[in-house]
């Protein structure tokens, strides 16, 4: 795993066998099949896969693109793998094994009825939950019972790891352990269509899930039965889990005693024996307990027969102070205290090597995650550290845990105790700059990367909060190079955690332009993983971060996202209001590589409330200053401008129809009739001298009109005279100039009936023509009128007349003087 050993042609790191000239390198796979010569940079590793119906692209520099799989192009169909690939991929997953000595197979004492039951619960289909205490044995047990059920179920025994796994990670590994599916990450439903034909023995190590999460995970394996290792404080599942519960205590006295002989690989002394019972008694007969003590066994006999034998190993370093022993104090070395014996941490590492003691505190900052062996060396800074890994593993101080090992249980609050931790955060960043070197480095594959995520993500977690200067700073770069890795390895329980994570040092740093990347892949992994709302959140948050620092790659990238994220959820975007501030729904957007589709089947126009102003409808000009404002929708796209003229010349032509048939509706007795239109005016008669026909007998102004020494009228609330309450003229009649009677004009009548259509608005000056209409002769109820004033009228506002300048644009007026002026001859 160390990138400085060039072992491998694979990644274009080594030089060429093939007679080239020196440093001349192959092309890399990542490169694209580019020659790389010397002090070429390194090319970014651009990965694409597939997360159910969706292409992801995972871009380390401008962050990762999805969008929807072109049609063909899907990912291929999962396939079981046969059982020489599924060996393999088991051993690719088993920790490594230690530099060194190979260390003592210890029996399993004490254990064979838990061993018989446990199979023939998992024979007849039950699923089982063994509860024990850390240290007492459940690696072990579950261990030997895999390899009694190893022919009981089709697909065999899977064996797992639940320590930081949630219900769908350990789906994902069931599922990635039985069937073959290079890069594809399957959805939910397609997940629990192919896991619910697994037919498996499923081991689980260190869970830590229980309650619905527990429920779910065995309802999605029906033909599955699980054996579940996990601690009494975790929460147990649901009754309808349908879980047998095997409690697992303690060894016995002489269970103890046995197991110790076995690791001293010697009979006891009785003063051992009697030290022995009293660490059975303080320990409550835990194995693990007696493997560390027998290691302090083990150095003791080295002890005793001379320190000097082990110099070699730089396991002491004597004082300058120091008198070399004498045989008879090196034969004389008392046994560990009960309390050492019960807590035997510090006491062990004390007497290993400098490289295993380092090893200790890396381990301790990191929260109790031991870094693979071939990072030692970098780490520690010594070329043979990874020995230290068979020291540590060898006295009991480390335990397996899935691909990796951790410290075993209680050593980490012990060697804490000790000083360990005192210069943890130094550890923490060490690490930290020596893993974001490893995981960018081209030879280093996504898989490898994603075997360390665990001593990557503890790393970050020592970091973030942190006081220390430039924590935040080595932890954002830390999560900027494992994160792509992480995502291309589909490992995304430590994609999330390592992005949320980077995502908070760069707030603390104030690096606005990584928290807005984190921010981005955020909102990637949330539209993968089916969640739309905290996808949208993200990446908003991501786009208004880049538009603020004008990144437009970013922001463009972000965008187009969202826009899936918005066709994907079946969103429509609001994007315009109206004068009171509501907003428009119109259609949603459509992302890239998906057919048309986001349109509603009829444009939705929202109903004006009665006390709005009518909004004026017009075509809109061809500028897009044209398409802002409000009372306006704006549509984005070719498309979008063709359904909304659309819409507009539907709505014109049915408010046209509707506007004509109004004023055409009027009395049907008077076929000769002839109205006015804008269009037509009556032309002007030499013999008229500007008075109208039926002036009143009094010699009265006409409405609208004053005369000297009369009182002036007052106009009504729309600035124009309205007809007189008294008089029903004819519904066709027209004055001699051609302008509708009631604005205030010269009329043929000084008033008209309540039901007339009030004229909003006149030509300011009559149109010549060549047609001629005749003075309609006045009613009996126009002459017999004594009052020329009008009167305002209380009915409802009628619908507009002919002539009109908009069929539906607001009423305007004009105030009686000025239609007056327009008329007038002498004008």
């Amino acid at each position: 795993m160390d990138p400085t050993h060039r072992a491998s042609d694979e990644y274009g790191q080594g030089h060429d066998r093939s007679g080239g000239a020196p440093g001349h390198r192959r092309p890399s796979r990542e490169s694209g099949g580019a020659d790389l010569g010397p002090g070429t940079p390194q090319q970014v590793r651009v990965v694409q896969l597939t997360a159910g119906d969706l292409l992801l692209t995972v871009n380390p520099v401008d962050g990762s693109e999805v969008e929807a799989c072109p049609p063909g192009s899907g990912p291929a169909a999962p396939v079981r793998r046969t059982p020489a690939e599924r060996a393999d991929h088991e051993r690719a997953g088993a920790p490594p094994v230690p530099a060194g000595p190979p260390a003592p197979q210890l029996p399993l004492l004490e254990r064979q009825e838990e061993r018989e039951r446990l199979v023939g619960l998992l024979a007849r289909g039950r699923s089982v939950r063994l509860t024990g205490q850390a240290g007492s044995g459940r690696t072990a047990l579950l261990d030997a019972v895999a390899a009694d059920c190893a022919d009981l179920a089709p697909d065999g025994v899977v064996r797992l790891n639940g320590r930081g796994r949630t219900g769908a990670d350990l789906l994902h590994a069931l599922f990635d352990t039985v069937y073959k599916a290079p890069s594809h990450r399957p959805d939910r439903d397609e997940l629990l269509a192919f896991v619910r034909g697994i037919g498996a023995v499923v081991t689980v190590d260190d869970l830590e899930i229980g309650g619905a999460a527990l429920d779910e995970l065995l309802a999605a394996t029906p033909e599955c039965a699980f054996l579940l290792a996990a601690t009494p404080d975790v929460s147990t599942p649901g009754v309808d889990a349908h879980l047998e519960e095997v409690l697992l205590a303690g060894l016995g006295r002489g269970a103890s005693l046995a197991l110790l002989e076995k690791v001293v690989e010697r009979s006891l002394t009785e003063e051992e024996r009697n030290w022995a019972g009293d660490l059975w008694f303080e320990s409550e007969g835990l194995p693990l307990r007696f493997v560390q003590a027998g290691s302090l066994l083990v150095q003791r006999d080295r002890l005793r027969a001379g320190p000097g034998a082990f110099d070699e190993y730089d396991y002491f370093e004597p004082r300058a102070d120091d008198a070399p022993p004498t045989p008879a104090e090196a034969l004389d070395v008392p046994l560990p205290s009960l309390g050492e014996g019960a807590a035997p941490a510090v006491l062990l590492a004390s007497r290993l090597s400098e490289a295993a003691r380092a090893t200790l505190r890396f381990a301790v900052a990191l929260g109790g995650e031991v870094p693979h062996q071939a990072h030692l060396p970098a780490l520690v800074g010594d070329t043979h550290a990874d020995a230290a890994l068979g020291e540590l593993a060898g006295c009991g101080l480390l335990s397996p845990a899935g691909p990796r090992y951790r410290l075993a249980a209680g050593v980490l609050a012990q060697l804490a105790a000790a000083g360990y931790e005192d210069d943890a955060a130094a550890q923490a960043r060490t690490a930290a700059q020596h893993y974001a070197w490893w995981a960018s480095h081209p030879s280093v594959t996504p898989e490898r990367a994603v075997a360390e995520a665990d001593a990557i993500v503890a790393s970050l977690t020592r970091l973030v909060p942190g006081d220390e200067a430039g924590a935040a700073s080595a932890a954002v770069l830390l999560a900027r190079s494992a994160s792509p890795a992480f995502a291309a390895g589909l490992g995304w329980g430590a994609w999330e955690r390592a992005l949320r994570i980077g995502q908070e040092a760069a707030r603390i740093a104030g690096e606005v332009a990584e928290e807005a990347y984190f921010h981005h892949e955020l909102g990637v992994l949330a539209l993968c993983t089916g969640n739309p709302d905290r996808a949208r959140t993200e990446l908003e948050t991501s786009i208004g971060m880049r538009g603020a620092l004008a990144d437009k790659s970013g922001a463009v990238a972000g965008r187009r996202a969202l826009a899936l994220v918005a066709d994907r959820s079946g969103d429509f975007a609001p994007i315009g209001r109206t004068s009171s501030g509501d907003e428009v729904p119109m259609v949603r957007q459509d992302a890239p590589g998906t057919p048309p589709g986001g349109f509603p089947a009829a444009p939705v126009f929202p109903r004006q409330p009665a006390e709005e102003e009518p909004t004026v409808v017009s075509s809109l000009p061809a500028g897009p200053a044209a398409r802002k404002g409000p009372g306006r929708a704006v549509l984005g796209g070719a498309r979008r401008n063709l359904a909304a003229a659309g819409a507009g010349a539907v709505l014109i032509a049915v408010l046209g129809t509707v506007v004509t048939l109004g004023v055409t509706s009027g009395d049907g007795d008077e076929p000769g009739s002839r109205n006015v239109t804008t269009e037509q005016t009556a032309p002007e008669d030499p013999a008229d001298d500007g008075l109208p026909a039926d002036d009143p007998a009094d010699g009265s102004a006409p409405a609208g009109e004053t005369t000297p020494g009369a009182t002036p009228t007052t106009p009504g609330p729309s600035d124009s005279a309205s007809p007189s309450a008294s008089g029903s003229p004819s519904p066709s009649a027209s004055t001699s100039d051609g302008t509708s009677p009631g604005t205030g004009d010269p009329t043929d009548g000084g008033s008209s009936s309540p039901s007339e259509p009030t004229p909003t608005k006149t030509s300011p000056r009559p149109t010549e023509t060549d047609s001629e209409s005749p003075d309609p002769t006045p009613s009996e109820s126009e002459s017999e009128s004594p009052d020329p004033s009008p009167t305002p009228t209380d009915d409802t506002p009628p619908p507009p007349p002919q002539g009109s300048s908009s069929a539906a644009g607001p009423v305007e007026s004009e105030s009686a003087p000025e239609s007056e002026a327009a008329t007038d001859p002498a004008v």
